[in-house]
């Protein structure tokens, strides 16, 4: 299989083993980190002109944002054992993460604006929603939704897929700022398999095929979708787990569906 400039892997297994920046994947928007941590390791940094969503993949750190100590935060070893803990960070600060335990911890990140502060976002902040039936059945745990008034651009999500299903499906994109029809989002999709030995399937694609790549996805690997359709498809024996971070000139999630696809939907 040729290599997809669209799949990234790892840098490695401890520290910063991802740096998605606009830069790195050739966009405007939003930028993905993930780091992996020791307990009694620390990272951090500073914002900048961008907000973040620091998600707890799995593991417990104290966290401060410009020196306020917001508590430890963080409950499950690993992310398909329930919903997420997370923390905003507006633009222009300065943010800590102190591991408690070993620790995977995912910086979601777009450009900032406004007046928002920091705040902890705990599991059942925004109820667990299940969508599709049947093979296409998956669980979505919203973090960052368009209707939570807390953020300049930034969403953030996270899904899990039962083995052997399908998700962000039927296929669907949200590359045209044309509100109300669609909005122009990018996004990343930051996958975990359970057993992490599995693999499962993404294709990004646009109407014309001018891009139109399938790509085997593995544990750790990030996904760019900078346009296009994008559906996922699990492989039996093993669940799904990924964290989409979107941003774009608006902040609405409004997509279109492929048309040759949406008898699914009836």
């Amino acid at each position: 299989m040729s290599k997809s400039h669209l799949r990234i892997r790892p840098k490695g297994t401890t520290g910063l083993v991802h740096d998605v920046t606009p830069d790195t994947a050739g966009w405007s928007y939003v930028g993905f980190a993930l780091h992996k941590l020791a307990a009694g390791e620390v990272t951090g940094g500073e914002s900048g002109t961008q907000e973040l969503c620091l998600v707890l993949v799995g593991g417990k750190a104290r966290i401060s944002v410009n020196g306020v100590d917001l508590g430890e935060v963080g409950e499950r070893v690993n992310p398909f054992e329930g919903a997420p803990w997370a923390v905003y960070v507006p633009q222009g600060a300065i943010w800590a993460a102190d591991a408690t335990t070993a620790l995977e911890l995912a910086v979601c990140a777009a450009p900032g604006g406004g007046d928002y502060p920091a705040r902890i976002i705990p599991p059942g902040t925004h109820p667990r929603i299940t969508r599709g039936k049947g093979a296409n059945v998956r669980h979505v745990y919203n973090i960052m939704p368009e209707d939570d008034g807390a953020a300049h651009s930034l969403l953030v999500v996270e899904v899990i897929t039962p083995q052997g299903n399908t998700s962000s499906y039927p296929p669907h994109k949200h590359d045209q700022d044309n509100l109300p029809h669609e909005s122009q989002l990018e996004e990343t999709y930051f996958h975990r398999l359970n057993p992490p030995q599995g693999f499962a399937f993404q294709r990004v694609y646009t109407d014309d095929r001018s891009l139109d790549e399938a790509i085997a996805v593995e544990d750790g690997d990030v996904t760019l979708v900078p346009k296009g359709y994008h559906p996922v498809a699990t492989t039996a024996g093993y669940d799904l787990y990924y964290l989409n971070v979107m941003a774009g000139p608006k902040r609405v999630w409004k997509f279109h569906n492929a048309a040759e696809h949406e008898w699914l939907l009836k």
